[in-house]
């Protein structure tokens, strides 16, 4: 089985330069990145249900694993929406999949966004989990624009063992996340 190069790297280069910048004696001090979680949400979904087809075929291309259909949890006259309704995707990411995403998110993808200056760097909750959105799909290259009809954006989140948003945000920014400087 083929390791990851963002995981060699992280094994090799980002655990002994953290252990040293965050004073840990021990390698599973060091926070890792647990797992990534995909999600989109489909407002007009709920009427047109080709949406989240386009959507699932989507994500599941992009995650190289098959998403899930996420159910409305209340009912909302206003949104015509009922609870059971179908309303989103998701995918969580771990292990090989999870590194390879991250290595293809920061390598490819990002890089395509229009005008990017760099992530929001105050998109962590407090213990050490990053999210972020990105308006469209098309800037992952295993997205045929052909194939879609809407254009969708989607929510990623980081969820890492730190236990504060500083030890979060030195991990990420070691493993190659752009985040814009403060």
């Amino acid at each position: 089985m083929i390791t990851p190069r963002l995981k060699d790297r992280y094994r090799s280069e980002i655990v002994p330069t953290l252990k040293e910048r965050l004073g840990k004696t021990n390698d599973l001090a060091v926070p890792r990145l647990q797992k990534i979680v995909i999600s989109m949400g489909l407002g007009a979904g709920t009427r047109d249900n080709k949406l989240i087809d386009q959507a699932e075929q989507a994500l599941t291309q992009l995650a190289g694993q098959k998403s899930q259909r996420t159910k409305s949890k209340k009912s909302v006259a206003a949104f015509r929406l009922r609870e059971g309704m179908e309303v989103g995707v998701r995918v969580t990411l771990r292990g090989q999949r999870m590194y390879e995403f991250f290595d293809r998110l920061i390598s490819l993808a990002l890089p395509r966004v229009r005008d990017f200056r760099g992530l929001n760097p105050n998109g962590f909750d407090g213990r050490g989990n990053y999210s972020f959105g990105l308006t469209e799909q098309f800037v992952f290259p295993e997205i045929d624009p052909d194939k879609i009809t809407a254009v969708q954006g989607m929510n990623i989140t980081f969820v890492t063992t730190a236990t504060n948003n500083d030890d979060g945000r030195a991990l990420l920014r070691e493993m190659g996340l752009p985040l814009r400087k403060d």
